[in-house]
């Protein structure tokens, strides 16, 4: 068996049925809809914890679209009530397969702030109601899926089994989990974008092949047995341990008598067996090199070493970032107990004519008429929005972006995008000329790649962009800007913004981009996200200097002047981000204040699944490095005193946040930035204040429990950036 490199075109498949067949004015949610298109069972039933919304922006519509283009039936049972197995008996048994995803978010993220508190709301559900969903949906669906139906196969996807397809830290437990595999007990996993997976599964699973016997498939993960490989021609490279020794040569023996052996002559002929030397050359080695690869498995650490050894899932979580690269990377191999986990290298990502046949198929662009005119609130946000690309390579330590989409930017042609605008004009309800984005991930990485493919198919690197941008990479924005123009020449299109997030280290390079972006697509605010400006936080987050925030400011000043406009940049910063001293988040709030920037809204740190940031709260060792057993560590900030004078640095302009904020900088001994002048930072207590803060006595006249209107530390907390004494259940971003 070999993972194949060649993937056959998703638009080349032949439809299942042999027709097209009947294309759906919704996918069906329940068996009267089935009766309307004919069908007495579904091929396939998709689970979500999303509301179906058929747009494809929502990844359970793009999936069930494309596999309905592949001619299959597709079901969708959308946030069924998971206390008991009959809501997944709605529209029967699937006659191939079960395919189950917590929905667009991962479910404890959207059930839960970063002080694990849970959110009153749920942007994916009608009216924004929670408790739609139960905590890691995608277990939980999965184990209702074969209580209604003993024996079905089950797929699992989506960003929530994607991050959890090898052992994760979750933040939520603060323990380390098992792969979402062990907990679903699901036939096999699909991680990433994975239309490419999916529809060869379907394909295979149609034909009869069972879920669990598909192995050789890129972007997925399945549980096998202890040693088991494709076949013999495999390899096994151990990376279990951090200690590896150097080069062992073996001793020479001092009493060996061996004769020398004689040089050939010209023209003699050598003994029967003798092999002549052969010269290989350079092309054949790095072909045999590549296909030795393509057979090489990573053993990393087992499940039972990184859930106890910190160092060990630091190790971990490197290799399997470094081995991300669809061109390059190797298998994954990880024990669970008395099973593996085998993790197929990352799916090969879309062509252009593949992106363009994904979003070219037929949508609704309208929540299922099941909710009525119900309020949406992740549809009213999008619905007038357009993806272009997908994939980041920025590699954010924070971000989980690029372990879910990969590096690649995977871009839509021009005539594709502008389509999609005119189809938004023709069909989306309550349209007036206002498009609210083009972008994805990243609003300016459209087109962007590598100069060199030979080059990007070899490439390591965690980061396109950082600790500079590298010289292969290009970053023309011309065919942005052209897309710009012929998108607001449509007519009926009055005004087009920009909503997602910039990379301005990026647009820098490009004046003309910034031009265009502030004179006809900023509608008074842009949102960008420098997240901190000292070394310290910045070289742990993977983000560039403050300089380049600083430059790209000074042409969005500029070009706002120059049309015209009065606009103004709004930053977001991140509170408690691994790497961040007490100092740092200081001079990033004397940032602010000379800078006159007043944070409405504070990101504390959240440590999400997989995330390379993560991965340093968990360890307090830096996997950007290689590890060993003496590594540097890395400052965490997991107590609540220090997460909340973190975000009260960002909020120094609260008065809520004031008594703090005095008491900090006077344990800090920057009591002089407190005091009613412009170059303080926070202002003296008032008289009403003081009266507050006062003492009060108790039936035996000393002072009383605590004072009110003051946050006291725990247990002397040290603020100079080292470990305060962390609660039992610590809290943030």
């Amino acid at each position: 068996m070999t993972v194949t490199a060649t993937p056959t075109p998703l638009h080349q498949y032949p439809s299942y049925w042999g027709t097209q067949g009947r294309i759906a004015p919704f996918l069906p949610m329940s068996r009267a809809e089935m009766d309307e298109l004919g069908w007495d069972e579904c091929d396939i039933i998709l689970i979500s914890g999303d509301c179906y919304i058929d747009h494809p922006s929502f990844g359970m519509a793009l999936i069930g679209r494309l596999l309905e283009q592949q001619g299959f039936r597709v079901g969708v049972i959308a946030q069924p009530d998971w206390h008991s197995a009959e809501a997944f008996t709605a529209l029967g048994k699937p006659r191939l397969f079960f395919g189950v995803t917590a929905g667009n978010m991962d479910s404890m993220i959207n059930r839960y702030t970063a002080d694990k508190k849970p959110r009153s709301d749920d942007a994916y559900t009608p009216h924004g109601a929670p408790d739609k969903r139960p905590d890691r949906a995608v277990t939980i669906y999965s184990q209702r899926c074969r209580e209604a139906y003993p024996g079905v196969q089950i797929m699992i996807g989506g960003i929530e089994a994607s991050l959890r397809r090898i052992a994760q830290y979750d933040y939520w437990s603060d323990k380390v989990r098992q792969s979402a595999l062990v907990y679903a007990k699901a036939d096999i996993l699909l991680y990433g974008n994975a239309e490419r997976a999916l529809v060869e599964i379907a394909q295979r699973a149609g034909r009869g092949e069972k879920l669990r016997d598909m192995r050789d498939i890129r972007g997925t993960a399945f549980m096998a047995p202890l040693g088991w490989k494709p076949d013999a021609s495999w390899r096994e490279e151990d990376s279990s341990t951090v200690d590896t020794p150097g080069r062992v040569d073996a001793h020479i023996d001092p009493y060996a008598m061996e004769p020398e052996q004689p040089k050939q002559i010209a023209g003699e002929v050598l003994p029967e067996g003798t092999q002549a030397i052969r010269i290989v050359s350079k092309s054949e080695r790095v072909r045999a090199k590549l296909e030795a690869r393509l057979k090489t498995v990573v053993r990393i650490p087992a499940y039972e070493a990184v859930a106890h050894d910190p160092v060990l899932y630091a190790h971990a979580s490197r290799v399997l970032h470094l081995e991300s690269n669809p061109g390059n990377a190797r298998a994954l191999v990880q024990q669970h107990g008395e099973r593996e986990v085998w993790i197929n290298p990352p799916p090969i990502p879309l062509t252009t004519p593949e992106m363009d046949h994904v979003y070219g198929l037929y949508y609704a662009r309208n929540p299922h008429p099941a909710y009525g005119n119900a309020h949406i609130p992740a549809w009213e946000m999008i619905r007038f929005s357009v993806n272009i690309m997908r994939g980041c390579f920025g590699g954010c330590t924070f971000c989980s972006i690029t372990e879910h989409e990969g590096r690649i930017i995977q871009s839509r042609s021009e005539e594709s995008i502008l389509a999609e605008i005119e189809e938004i004009r023709d069909k989306t309800r309550g349209f007036k000329g206002h498009i609210t984005d083009i972008g994805g991930p990243t609003a300016n990485m459209y087109r962007l790649a590598c100069k060199d493919t030979k080059i990007e198919s070899a490439c390591r690197r965690l980061s396109c962009v950082y600790p500079g941008i590298c010289e292969n990479l290009n970053t023309d924005h011309a065919p942005l800007i052209q897309l710009y123009r012929k998108a607001r020449a449509i007519p009926g299109v009055k005004k087009i913004t920009i909503g997602s997030g910039l990379r301005y280290d990026i647009a820098v390079r490009s004046p003309e981009y910034i031009k265009e972006l502030v004179t006809h697509h900023v509608s008074g605010y842009l949102k960008i996200a420098p997240e901190h400006t000292e070394e310290g936080a910045l070289s742990k987050m993977m983000k560039p200097g403050v300089d380049a925030f600083e430059r790209f400011r000074e042409l969005f000043d500029r070009f706002s002047k120059q049309a015209g406009k009065e606009q103004y940049l709004i930053p977001y910063f991140i509170a408690a981000h691994p790497g961040t001293s007490d100092e740092d988040m200081l001079n990033l709030a004397l940032w602010l204040k000379k800078n006159n920037f007043r944070p409405d809204q504070v990101q504390a740190f959240t440590p999400t699944p997989m995330a390379l940031a993560t991965t340093m709260w968990h360890t307090r060792r830096n996997p950007l490095k290689k590890l060993s057993r003496s590594s540097e560590k890395v400052d965490i900030v997991r107590d609540a005193y220090r997460r909340k004078l973190h975000k009260a640095f960002l909020r120094y302009h609260d008065p809520k946040h004031w008594p703090i904020l005095r008491e900090a900088l006077s344990n800090m001994g920057r009591a002089d930035l407190i005091g009613n002048g412009s170059q303080h930072l926070v202002p003296h207590p008032t008289a009403e204040e003081r009266q507050l803060q006062a003492p009060r006595g108790n039936a035996r006249g000393g002072g009383g429990p605590g004072t009110v209107g003051r946050i006291a530390p725990p247990r002397q907390p040290n603020l100079r950036g080292g470990k305060g004494k962390a609660p039992s259940k610590p809290r943030g971003r």
